[in-house]
């Protein structure tokens, strides 16, 4: 081939596809390549011919039709002009549309868990769990790997010694999970953080499950319950609020002491933990 004499003939352009319709799966068998018909000097075919340049076609500007994807040359000229310095008055595409099979995808909204490891400084705390926002997310894909999806997770975050509310972004984890389309794969969290102190009350503690005609002494008959709580709800605790229990039918042969546990607290409060958790008896006859 002279590459100053004008020849015209077909070349092979390889293709990719970009912006797949998140609700579509397309068929794997589509066109690697383009066949171009180009008129121009050896050395513009000869080009072609080495570097092979690449074009994108962006299906998210393809429209539907009886089960296919059909992305239009004409339309979409100015784009493919600039990706391959093609003069499309000189070259035309053998065919006018590229039809693309797909099947359409399930879709479903999935919860999402945050995996965020929160630290706080001493003295800081936080009543509620970290939200997200979104709390769930769109995710479409085969619809026997949709119908078993029930949750996804974020990526792994730590954040230590907070003082402060904590917000930011996340990532969404979608490893090994190639074969499905995410709608949003980021999402935001938040969080509260109060500043926290620590209190006690003295609270009596209650046998159940007594026998009747049973009379049993204990020692001691009160404990001291520990907890956390942030500043603003301190003057809120109070000795009621709290039951400590201990259950007659926890006592096996032998024993001397039966171990209490905190059966009712506010719900505001955190880390409770008792001054002594066995307690001594003596059944009376």
């Amino acid at each position: 081939m002279q590459i100053s004499k004008e020849y015209t003939q077909i070349i092979d352009i390889p293709v990719s596809y970009v912006n797949i319709p998140l609700d579509k799966s397309i068929s794997k068998e589509r066109p690697e390549n383009l066949k171009l018909r180009i008129q121009d000097k050896g050395f513009a075919i000869w080009y072609y011919q080495i570097f092979r340049p690449e074009v994108e076609l962006d299906l998210g500007k393809a429209s539907t039709q009886n089960g296919a994807l059909v992305y239009n040359f004409e339309a979409n000229r100015e784009s493919l002009e600039d990706q391959v310095n093609i003069d499309f008055e000189r070259a035309r595409f053998i065919k006018d549309n590229l039809f693309i099979d797909f099947q359409p995808k399930k879709e479903k909204k999935v919860k999402l868990n945050p995996r965020i490891n929160l630290s706080y400084a001493v003295g800081y705390s936080a009543n509620e769990e970290v939200e997200l926002s979104p709390d769930s997310i769109k995710v479409s894909g085969p619809e026997g790997i949709i119908d078993t999806l029930q949750s996804l997770n974020t990526v792994y975050l730590k954040i230590n010694n907070i003082k402060s509310n904590v917000s930011g972004s996340v990532k969404v984890d979608t490893s090994n999970l190639g074969m499905l389309s995410f709608y949003t794969t980021e999402v935001a969290y938040s969080q509260e953080v109060e500043k926290f102190t620590e209190g006690s009350v003295t609270v009596p503690v209650e046998i159940k499950n007594l026998p009747e005609n049973t009379n049993i002494s204990i020692f001691p008959k009160e404990v001291l319950v520990y907890f956390q709580v942030n500043l603003r709800q301190y003057e809120m605790v109070e000795a009621e609020n709290f039951r400590v229990v201990c259950d007659f039918n926890d006592i096996d042969k032998g024993d001397d002491f039966i171990i209490a546990s905190i059966v009712k607290s506010p719900s505001f409060v955190r880390n409770l933990r008792l001054n002594e958790r066995k307690i001594q008896f003596v059944i009376k006859r």
